[in-house]
């Protein structure tokens, strides 16, 4: 999904990864645990449209999973 998105909204989403590095920024990015069929995944948003899922491998160690809009990701 990632690879599909215009360079513009790929630099976004290398920036917003960048801030969510610390986990001071996360309540600034709207980190949320999700529920039904990911449960036990994460999410926060790139923009408006655009969300990252990811799950923690450890304490300090996150996978990133998807990178797409709601509809895809969701």
């Amino acid at each position: 999904m990632y690879n599909h998105l215009e360079v513009k909204l790929k630099n976004e989403v290398k920036e917003k990864i960048d801030i969510f590095r610390n986990p001071k920024n996360h309540k600034v990015l709207k980190v949320h645990k999700l529920k039904g069929r990911l449960a036990n995944t994460y999410s926060f948003s790139v923009s408006h449209k655009i969300r990252i899922v990811f799950d923690y491998e450890n304490k300090n160690t996150v996978n990133l999973l998807f990178v797409g809009s709601h509809d895809e990701v969701y």
